[in-house]
């Protein structure tokens, strides 16, 4: 299933850069740790490792991301949120609720 993308958001296209700009290299950084980590997992996998060490670097991983996208959340709402609802955008409490929804699950 694919996301569909965009490039970026109206409020960003004003300012020129993204929400996160300053925490971009941050975010690689930890999502280059978090590939090698998910590549550390399948190894487990294929080395037939004890189920308890596979979940609890898969707990780790996980934990990783979620790190992520908790910064990138609170970015988005200082920014892009607060600036749509001072313009009375209509929409993006529903945008808000829907993108909260997705990292809860």
């Amino acid at each position: 299933m694919e996301a569909k993308i965009k490039n970026s958001c109206e409020i960003c296209d004003e300012e020129g850069q993204v929400s996160y700009e300053k925490e971009k290299k941050v975010f690689i950084t930890r999502l280059n740790r978090i590939e090698g980590q998910i590549r550390g997992i399948k190894k487990l996998i294929e080395n037939d490792a004890y189920c308890d060490d596979v979940l609890n670097q898969i707990s780790s991983a996980k934990s990783a991301l979620n790190g992520v996208g908790k910064v990138l959340l609170e970015k988005h709402m200082e920014s892009c949120v607060a600036k749509k609802l001072k313009k009375d955008d209509p929409e993006i409490i529903q945008e808000f609720i829907k993108t909260v929804g997705r990292l809860l699950k």
